[in-house]
């Protein structure tokens, strides 16, 4: 019977957690889960017997790969009577070892975060490593969420391994006292994955595709492991909200959409109305996520574009940047301080009331937005110059710029790998869509 949609995702991380426990290195355990895996598919191909446990079958067969291989070496003597017998190899593999949360008690993937996350990895090879444990992503996969070349993507894997094994020694889950510790970046390693799919993943075909609903997944665990933490339920809040916007992000042919042009009751109701009680929640705190919550729950609870409060956006991105200071938040911000100025009343231009001095202040602030858009698309990382690219063309758009815009949008659509996206730079630019 073929792996059911959803199967692999939690079946991935159960094996791997388990084989890393077994072998005691986390790069045995990523090798031979593969292996398994690649097996069952190929059992299953030739008609042999369904699998009633995908993933007690995959550790099974992989255990005893490992157990093959490491006969073969010429270490055996030396390592013979460390290794069980084939024949206790079931035995040995209790409830524990399969059980979805492990024998600390933990949800299987967050017990690999919390191992990929360890502090003698650098912060961009955590990533990689999350993404390829926790997520099962491929090599091709990764490099493609996040922008880089395989090779790039593939060393970082290497070094991410290689530094957890020198820093680390065996495979070992780390304490509650080293998990706290360890938060932070855990939390922010599940942000950088729904960053992934938010941004890549517009309208994903499967759930296999859908990075964004594993994202919360892994925050559900989060939120269960630690109810009391604002920044845990800031993080699972923004993932809800954003998730339940995303139906209304790209029409029926499957063209990305402008924020003003989102049909709202497209929207997921139940999702949104989770989302802005975590956000809620995470109002106590003042805290990176708890501040990113607040932004979502006023962009999900405006009635309109129109009706959005720009104003206290603006405001709370202004706050999210001293706290968090990046690139992609500095856009962000001018966006909003952009969109307060275009959503005020329109200006009549009457010098006997005053209005000839709100016309040169607005064109003052929207000239100081564009000047420093365009500073970001110069100087900024990649997928900040491609934001701030992407915001300079709609800022031309909304000021009746269009012919200006329709050069940056067809610039854009030669660039953007995200069909969704590219296709609405197509349609701004008034190109043919394929």
């Amino acid at each position: 019977m073929p792996l059911g949609t959803g199967e692999f995702e939690e079946a991935w991380p159960r094996i791997v957690r388990a084989l890393a426990s077994f072998t005691g290195s986390l790069d045995d355990a990523e090798e031979y889960a593969a292996e398994a895996v690649a097996r069952a598919a190929a059992h299953e191909r030739d008609g042999g017997r369904t699998i009633e446990s995908y993933a007690a079958w995959c550790t099974s067969v992989a255990k005893r790969a490992w157990l093959d291989d490491a006969r073969r070496r010429t270490t055996l003597r030396r390592l013979a009577p460390e290794l069980p017998r084939p024949e206790a190899e079931h035995a040995a593999m209790d409830a524990d070892d399969l059980s979805p949360h492990g024998r600390e008690g933990l949800d299987d993937r967050l017990a690999l975060l919390f191992v990929a996350c360890d502090e003698a990895i650098s912060p961009t090879s955590r990533m990689v490593l999350a993404l390829r444990v926790v997520c099962g992503l491929t090599i091709p996969e990764i490099a493609n969420h996040l922008g880089v070349q395989e090779t790039a993507a593939a060393a970082r894997l290497t070094r991410a391994k290689r530094a957890l094994a020198e820093a680390r020694g065996a495979f070992h889950v780390p304490d509650r006292a080293e998990r706290e510790r360890r938060l932070p970046v855990v939390i922010a390693c599940v942000a950088g994955l729904f960053t992934v799919a938010h941004r890549t993943v517009l309208d994903p075909a499967d759930a296999l595709a859908d990075t964004g609903r594993q994202a919360l997944s892994i925050a559900d665990a989060l939120v269960a492991a630690h109810p009391d933490d604002t920044e845990v339920r800031g993080l699972r809040a923004v993932i809800r909200l954003g998730l339940a916007r995303r139906p209304g992000r790209v029409d029926d042919a499957g063209t990305g959409l402008a924020l003003d042009e989102v049909d709202r009751s497209r929207w997921d109701a139940r999702l949104l109305r989770a989302g802005l009680h975590d956000a809620t929640l995470a109002a106590r705190g003042d805290g990176r996520f708890a501040i990113e919550a607040a932004i979502a729950g006023l962009h999900s609870s405006a009635a309109s574009f129109e009706g959005t409060d720009w104003t206290r956006i603006a405001q709370l991105y202004g706050a999210l940047e001293d706290r968090w200071p990046s690139p992609s938040v500095h856009v962000a911000r001018l966006v909003a301080t952009a969109h307060t100025v275009l959503s005020a009343e329109p200006v009549r231009g009457d010098t006997a009331t005053g209005d000839a001095r709100a016309v040169t202040s607005t064109g003052s602030v929207l000239a100081e937005v564009e000047r420093e858009l365009t500073g970001l698309v110069r100087d900024a990382p990649a997928y900040a110059s491609r934001d701030a690219s992407l915001a300079l063309a709609d800022l031309e758009w909304r000021t009746g710029r269009r012919e200006q815009a329709a050069a940056r949008y067809r610039d854009l659509a030669e660039v953007i790998a995200v069909e969704p996206l590219r296709r609405f730079c197509l349609r701004r630019a008034g190109l043919t869509l394929p």
